[in-house]
């Protein structure tokens, strides 16, 4: 090659050169290729093949970067609908709270929250596992931008750890202001304790004031359907074999006057049951079975009724106002009165001692309930309910002042049946 020829090519190559430093100023910094160029490559082509190769680099990497965008792009979306599930159930929560004399009973409906009623606590430790998972997913995610794009996972990490802050505190806020309710409903109930006892105790010293002047005479008044209100028998009842049930009642209560005694034991709440609920007629359950009894006593006047059971057959008879209204047979035959069990007047147990409903509560005036472990007679009865001074009272349960406990603000008042009846 003669100095002529490599003059040339040394020219041409410092054209590329050039060309290259100009291109790099205009793109930022790069590193510089100077490449020689044969004799017989055209120099535009041979520009425009690099060209060709950076610009499938370039595209390579505006490719891995777009794919890394749609990534964070759909974790973003992701941390968005986590964001608004838990400020939804935030807004549950508030709403739950907001509706503290809600019946028991709701609380089959399904809640993601968890049951607000069954304390702060509870409702916290939901939200905090909720928040753990979300931090989980952050850690996840702050390892899957670290290896790609560590800027953007900063700021995502940094836009959504803020985000979960402000949730948790608003976490807090809620809770606290249950908490404060929660405290406000049991002041009120402590409250209507207070208040309930002190009715009861103001009517036990009326009926001891009363008591010095009329001895054991006296009628419990049951004025409201409730579910409180009750008087409980301090002694249990035997194991009978018959009975004899008898009392003067008098109301005008409808649909039914409820239930004036509910005796029940350990495993069987309607071991001994008078009920009239409804439209029913009044009826008499022994061992859950039962006897419609043909009584009418919803009139507003005291009445006089009775039931006789004896365990044999299951024979039992009902008498009002002395004289024997109906009878019948197939009453638990063979199955005797439990003992250990605890008798109830005014409300209806559906379990021992409690599960009492306001619409099974008797209202009105109860006096003179006597039971017996055996049957009476007819002229038995006819005397109890005509007063006579013949009349008996009842060798299992008899109708005294210390024999009863009166609670929710049942009251104690004067009461002689005949007196009452002229």
């Amino acid at each position: 090659m003669g100095s002529f020829t490599r003059g040339i090519y040394w020219r041409l190559f410092l054209v590329v050169c050039l060309f290259l430093e100009t291109s790099s100023q205009n793109f930022g910094q790069t590193q510089f290729i100077c490449t020689s160029v044969p004799k017989d490559m055209d120099i535009c082509a041979a520009t425009l093949q690099n060209s060709v190769r950076g610009d499938s680099n370039l595209k390579s990497s505006v490719m891995q970067l777009r794919e890394t965008v749609l990534q964070q792009k759909e974790t973003i979306m992701n941390q968005k609908e986590t964001i608004r599930e838990l400020t939804s159930k935030l807004a549950r929560c508030e709403s739950q709270s907001g509706e503290p004399g809600a019946r028991r009973k709701d609380a089959g409906t399904k809640n993601t929250m968890g049951d607000v009623s069954r304390g702060p606590a509870d409702t916290l430790a939901q939200l905090s596992n909720t928040l753990q998972s979300l931090k989980q997913r952050l850690e996840n995610l702050e390892q899957y931008s670290r290896s790609n794009s560590s800027v953007q996972a900063n700021s995502l990490k940094d836009l959504l750890q803020n985000r979960i802050d402000e949730l948790e505190k608003q976490v807090l806020s809620r809770v606290n202001s249950i908490e404060e309710n929660r405290h406000g409903l049991r002041n009120e109930t402590e409250q209507r304790g207070r208040v309930e006892s002190t009715l009861t105790s103001l009517h036990q010293r009326i009926s001891d004031l009363e008591k010095g002047k009329t001895g054991t005479i006296f009628m419990v008044t049951f004025p409201l359907r409730t579910n409180y209100m009750y008087a409980k028998v301090k002694r249990s009842l035997p194991e009978m074999y018959a009975l004899t049930v008898c009392m003067w009642l008098k109301s005008n209560a409808s649909p039914g006057v409820g239930t004036p005694l509910s005796y029940a034991v350990p495993g069987q709440a309607n071991e001994l049951v008078l009920i009239e609920w409804g439209n029913n007629p009044m009826e008499l359950l022994i061992n859950d079975k039962v006897a419609k009894l043909p009584f009418l006593i919803n009139d507003g006047k005291w009445h006089h009724i009775c039931v006789t059971w004896t365990t044999r057959d299951g024979v039992w008879e009902a008498f009002q106002d002395g004289v024997k209204r109906g009878s019948g047979e197939n009453l638990a035959p063979y199955h005797p009165i439990k003992p250990q069990g605890l008798l109830i007047l005014g409300q209806e147990q559906d379990m021992l001692g409690g599960g009492f409903d306001a619409t099974q509560a008797f209202v009105g005036d109860l006096a003179n309930l006597h039971i017996w472990d055996r049957k009476l007679t007819v002229g038995e009865i006819y005397n109890l309910a005509t007063c006579s001074s013949k009349a008996q009272i009842g060798n299992v349960f008899a109708w005294m002042e210390t024999s009863l406990d009166i609670y929710g603000g049942a009251s104690k008042w004067t009461f002689e049946a005949c007196r009452q009846l002229n």
